[in-house]
Formats: structure tokens, C-alpha cells, sequence
């Protein structure tokens, strides 16, 4: 199975650049599922319900979110009707929605997405470790699902390498989010999950985080703040993390990032020539 997960959506550049090229992502390399964090997708904060149906229309199997699950207030309620859209796992309970979700992939595998969300220089939930394990061991890898993704987001990479050293040999991968920034260690950890601390973000690299620059450096300089951040607005480019699953064990055999567009490095998996 061929698994894509693509990192943080900021703002219109971020949708714009994601709903114009997936499609042909997934017809020129096979994808089975893809995976999209959309916690910042509306104008940096949040999702709407329009946005997430444009992701699922582009090709979309499920989209994640994180700390800013519910800034945008009508996910409250929309995010109730859908199985494809998840909050963190971790988040106390009576919170609406759902923080793991089985799904059919096109190759008629089920795979498990689970959201769970960090306590290191982040809000305080729920243990995120505790809260993982327990879903992961009531729908079990090749038992209750034939591949497992987890997407943790978290702000410190030791707390998200803790979490992969964690779950290695029991899910299909673990990949990061929140920090926006896509770090240079994807690898297959030992026991054959594959990791990457961060899928980096879709949206303007010509930005702070995916924000113009202008107030952050402001907010920086000053410490008072002049304004609301607001994405920032020139091209995106797409990070994620491309994997490949084998059937028979449900771990990772290949895996690699993915960068396509500008102010990157382009990026793309050697092994996907051969989809």
C-alpha cells in the first residue's frame, strides 16, 4: 500500500497548491490513501466545513487536526458528521468529535489514522502516550487494521522521537506536525514503523510558519502586538511524508519526504518511480 501524509495546510496558498496537484499525485504514483493535516486552513486558524470538503473532493481519505482543532467555531458541530475529520485523541473527554477513525484505503485495506497532540511547551492534555497505546491495542496492526498511521502534534522533537521509539513495530508510521518545518530524519525506525519529527507545512515558505512576516517580527521586536497574523500569500509548496506499506506485515518498506514547489529543495521519493 502507498501512503502519502501531507503536513499543516496554511492558509489559501497551502489549499490552493494542495487541491491543484493532488489529484495528479495520486493518479501518477498509485497513491492508496492520503492523509492531510488541516488545523490552519483557514486563514491560518482552524478549518470550515467547505475546506474540508474541498480536501476530500481533491483526494483526501482523512484530514487531522491539533491545537487549533476549534477555532474556527462551526468545526464544533461539523466536525460531529464526519469520520474523515479528527481532533487530537487526547482531548478531554465530552470534547465533540473523534481522535481515530478506520478507514478503507483504494486498495481495500483499512487503515487506522490516529490525532494525538504533545504537552511539551503546549497546552496540558490528556497523556499522549497512554492515549495511543490504548487505541493501538484495541484495534491491533494486522488485527484490527492493516496499516496504522499516527500523526502527533507536538512542538519538541523529543517528545515526538519518544513517541516513535514508542509505537516502532506496532504501527505502520509515525509523523509529526505543528512545527512547520519539515526536518531532514525520515527514516524506517528498527522495528519497522516509519518516522519523520516533522512533514513540514503546506503553504508559503516565504514566511514565518506560513504567516507574513510582518507582525511576528513586529511581536518579536516590540512585544505588543499591532494586528492579527495573517498567511502569508505567495505560492505554496506541499511537504509530506511518502510511504510505502507492506501488505503481509502492514510496516513501512520505503519511506521518504515529499517537497514539491518553491522556496525548497524539490523532493521526491526514489522509490515512487516505481509507481
Amino acid at each position: 500500500m502507498r501512503l502519502l501524509f501531507l503536513g499543516d495546510i496554511v492558509g489559501r496558498p497551502g489549499r490552493t497548491v494542495v487541491c491543484d496537484a493532488l489529484p495528479g499525485l495520486i493518479k501518477r504514483y498509485g497513491l492508496d490513501f492520503v492523509v492531510i493535516n488541516g488545523e490552519n486552513s483557514a486563514g491560518g486558524f482552524g478549518i470550515t466545513e467547505t475546506i474540508l470538503n474541498d480536501l476530500i473532493d481533491a483526494g483526501a481519505d482523512c484530514v487531522t487536526l491539533g491545537n487549533h482543532s476549534f477555532d474556527q467555531k462551526e468545526a464544533l458541530v461539523f466536525i460531529e458528521r464526519t469520520e474523515r475529520l479528527i481532533r487530537p485523541l487526547n482531548y478531554p473527554k465530552g470534547t465533540p468529535g473523534r481522535g481515530a477513525t478506520l478507514l478503507k484505503a483504494k486498495s481495500g485495506a483499512d487503515v487506522l489514522v490516529v490525532n494525538a497532540m504533545g504537552r511539551v511547551f503546549m497546552t496540558e492534555l490528556d497523556c499522549p502516550f497512554r492515549a495511543v497505546d490504548a487505541e493501538i491495542s484495541a484495534c491491533a496492526l494486522k488485527q484490527g487494521a492493516d496499516a496504522i498511521l499516527i500523526d502527533f502534534h507536538a512542538e519538541a522533537t523529543s517528545e515526538k522521537q519518544a513517541m516513535g521509539m514508542f509505537l516502532d513495530g506496532r504501527v505502520s508510521l509515525v509523523v509529526g506536525t505543528h512545527t512547520h518545518t519539515p526536518t531532514s530524519d525520515a527514516r524506517i525506525l528498527s522495528g519497522g514503523t516509519a518516522y519523520m519529527s516533522d512533514a513540514g507545512m503546506c503553504g508559503d515558505y516565504n514566511s514565518v510558519l506560513g504567516m507574513d512576516p510582518e507582525e511576528p517580527i513586529n511581536r518579536f521586536l516590540t512585544r505588543i502586538p499591532r494586528g492579527r497574523y495573517e498567511p502569508a500569500t505567495g505560492p505554496g509548496t506541499i511537504s509530506g511524508f511518502a510511504v510505502d506499506i507492506d501488505d503481509a506485515t502492514g510496516l513501512a518498506v520505503n519511506a521518504g519526504p515529499l517537497r514539491l514547489g518553491p522556496h525548497l529543495e524539490p523532493a521526491v521519493p526514489a522509490f515512487w518511480s516505481t509507481g
